[in-house]
């Protein structure tokens, strides 16, 4: 038999009481509202409820009894993928850090990396666009404080003339 409207509200309101009565931890609750919004048929909620007191629908005449109550059994839970951070990112970083260190020479794969990562993380989704932000930054200024320290060297050894 096709459940009307009210008969979903009537299982969510036991699931309610099911969850503030502490019978359901909050993602079981969650899970099992979902599906009583999405239920089709009086025997879809009767089988969300059955382990709780005092179930919405009433059974079918019809319908026999099972000797044992229907248990829910909770869908499949799919972990999430754990979201790794791009690799070039940390290197961009590294190497960005590594600049004043290096006297500038981690400064021009700190800038390749970084826009490397960026590219990657668009494209995959992993995490680490700060790091690969900030190992541009900090390479591209090792490079202008480089190319600044060239310039000042060359307007000096011109006006030494």
């Amino acid at each position: 038999m096709r459940a009307s409207h009210a008969d979903r509200e009537r299982a969510v309101d036991v699931l309610k009481a099911g969850f503030a009565e502490g019978r359901l931890q909050q993602a079981e609750y969650e899970q099992r509202m979902t599906r009583a919004y999405q239920a089709q048929t009086h025997h879809e909620l009767q089988m969300l409820v059955a382990d709780l007191p005092q179930g919405p629908v009433p059974q079918a005449q019809f319908q026999p009894r099972p000797a044992v109550p229907a248990t829910f059994m909770p869908m499949p839970v799919q972990m999430p993928m754990p979201v790794h951070t791009n690799g070039c990112a940390t290197g961009a970083l590294v190497c960005g850090i590594l600049t004043p260190m290096t006297w500038g020479a981690t400064a021009i794969p700190a800038v390749i990396l970084g826009h490397k990562a960026r590219a990657e993380i668009r494209r995959t989704g992993e995490r680490g666009d700060g790091q690969a932000i900030a190992g541009i930054v900090i390479g591209w200024l090792g490079i202008g404080g480089w190319a600044l320290f060239i310039l000042m060297m060359i307007l000096l050894g011109i006006a030494g003339h």
